[in-house]
């Protein structure tokens, strides 16, 4: 026998729950691929952002590192010329341009100046007279004085003492004498101008800003400034993400800013061995905002679509609940008898088969009772047939009140004829239900004149796990003791075999 599976019968029950739990899962497959792509775009905006920083800091690391060579091979060019011995006969011009290179030294970035061993300006490469300066005062002056193995220098910013007053930083190599002892300082100021104005041709937006920094944490230059924002010289030491940029050598992160306190996208880069660190500072809002635009019109997009379909589902499942509703309303009126309420003949037929099956297989009794009103054509003769149907909608009434459990069934068989099937029921229980409905009916009030009550005969048919029983024989077996009860009398309840 053929059975329907569990989910396929929920559908047919409820088919707008199946409808609303695919709409649901659509609409969460539809957030779920959105929020997905969204959320790859934005890290294609925040990755461009940061190819695009780091193009930026190589470019200025590069610039950096040109003029730190040059200021370098100028500073060796210097120590070179100061110690040939002939330099004193060399006449004042040939002199000045065999100290000072003018291939590398650029006046526009700087000057470089020669330091004797006690600070004063022996050569100046701005004018053949040196101008008039002491230095020995100066932390790089004494760093070279006391330490030979230093090399190049970066010093920190200074306010030059000599020329227009520019904030500038030092390159400076000492000057050895001929026993390797102190004698010098030959040493470069390169005008921290140079890189605001090298800054200012790089377009990274209004609320953007390009740094550099020494490993001491001090700002030597920054683009965009505004009067908010921090002024050269300003140190950065203790600053959280200063902190964090000294850890590595390059890198990108996003942290909240503590000067704007918002949160901004660094990239930075330590400028090959010199104590330089080039800074990228993006604003988050900036970057993410036409990012944000397109977000906002998806998101909105996306939430339209989806209230549509799941508005659409509600409308469909409203739809479908009225048509199984009327399904169902159909289905029962199909089952059911229009006079007396109870099932038909062919809910009873398809009933008897089901429960007749069910039985056979667990091997338990199934009882049939067969109740006939007595003296029916009589009745109906008397009363027409307005009063006949009146009065078996009663006997109905009284066999359906007398039915207690939900797998017992009570039917129209035919006519005055009924038929209850009742499963797992033996004969004692079956008797007992027999009598209950015989005494319900006897009990009636008389109908019109009539002095006694309309009765019924019940006729008890039983299988009871009896191979050699099929379902006829029990049908016939009930049909011959319910014309036993009419033969004995009507208005009694007579048993299989009694």
């Amino acid at each position: 026998m053929l059975t329907r599976s569990p989910r396929f019968a929920l559908y047919r029950s409820h088919p707008e729950l199946i409808l609303n739990l695919g709409s649901c899962l659509a609409v969460l497959a539809i957030v779920a691929i959105v929020s997905y792509l969204l959320a790859r775009e934005r890290d294609s905006v925040e990755l461009s952002a940061i190819r695009s920083s780091n193009n930026i800091v190589q470019l200025i690391e590069s610039d950096i590192l040109r003029n730190a060579e040059l200021y370098d091979q100028s500073l060796q060019g210097l120590i070179w010329a100061v110690g040939r011995k002939e330099l004193p006969e060399v006449p004042g011009v040939l002199r000045q341009r065999l100290l000072f290179n003018e291939a590398f030294v650029d006046r526009k970035r700087g000057d470089v100046l020669w330091l004797d061993k006690q600070g004063n300006v022996v050569g100046d490469s701005t004018s053949a007279i040196p101008r008039q300066a002491n230095f020995a005062d100066t932390g790089v002056f004494k760093a070279h004085q006391h330490n030979a193995n230093l090399g190049l220098l970066v010093g920190p910013p200074f306010k030059a003492k000599l020329g227009d007053q520019d904030w500038c930083i030092s390159f400076s190599r000492r000057i050895p004498g001929p026993d390797g002892e102190f004698a010098g300082l030959a040493a470069g100021a390169l005008r921290l101008s140079y890189f605001s104005e090298l800054f200012k041709r790089l377009d990274i937006g209004d609320d953007s800003s390009i740094n550099l920094f020494n490993t001491d944490g001090q700002l030597l230059a920054r683009q965009p400034t505004r009067p908010q924002d921090p002024l050269i010289g300003t140190n950065y030491a203790e600053r959280p993400n200063f902190k964090r940029i000294l850890g590595e050598r390059s890198g990108s992160f996003t942290a909240l800013s503590a000067t704007h306190g918002t949160s901004r996208m660094y990239t930075f880069a330590r400028v090959a061995d010199l104590p330089l660190i080039v800074l990228v500072a993006h604003s988050a809002d900036e970057v993410f905002q036409s990012w944000r635009r397109t977000a906002i019109l998806v998101s909105v997009a996306t939430g339209v679509l989806c209230i549509g379909i799941l508005w659409l589902t509600l409308l469909l499942g409203r739809e479908l609940r009225r048509r199984h509703e009327a399904e169902q309303g159909l289905a029962t009126l199909a089952a059911t008898d229009s006079l007396t309420g109870l099932a038909n003949r062919r809910r009873l037929d398809q009933v008897l088969r089901q429960e007749w099956a069910r039985a056979q297989r667990n091997h338990k009794p199934l009882a049939v009772l067969m109740v006939d009103v007595d003296h029916f054509k009589a009745f109906n003769q008397r009363h027409g047939h307005a009063g006949g149907d009146h009065a078996l909608r009663e006997v109905a009434k009284c066999i359906e009140g007398c039915i207690r459990r939900p797998a017992d069934l009570a039917a129209r068989y035919g006519g005055e004829e009924f038929q209850v099937i009742l499963p797992e029921t033996d004969l004692a229980g079956a008797t007992l239900l027999a009598e209950r409905i015989r005494a319900s009916v006897a009990a009636l009030a008389p109908f019109a004149n009539d002095t006694r009550a309309v009765t019924v005969s019940i006729g008890i048919g039983l299988y009871e796990a009896n191979p050699q029983h099929d379902l006829a024989s029990v049908l016939g077996a009930a049909d011959e003791a319910l014309y036993r009860a009419k033969a004995n009398g009507r208005n009694r309840v007579e048993g299989p075999g009694d």
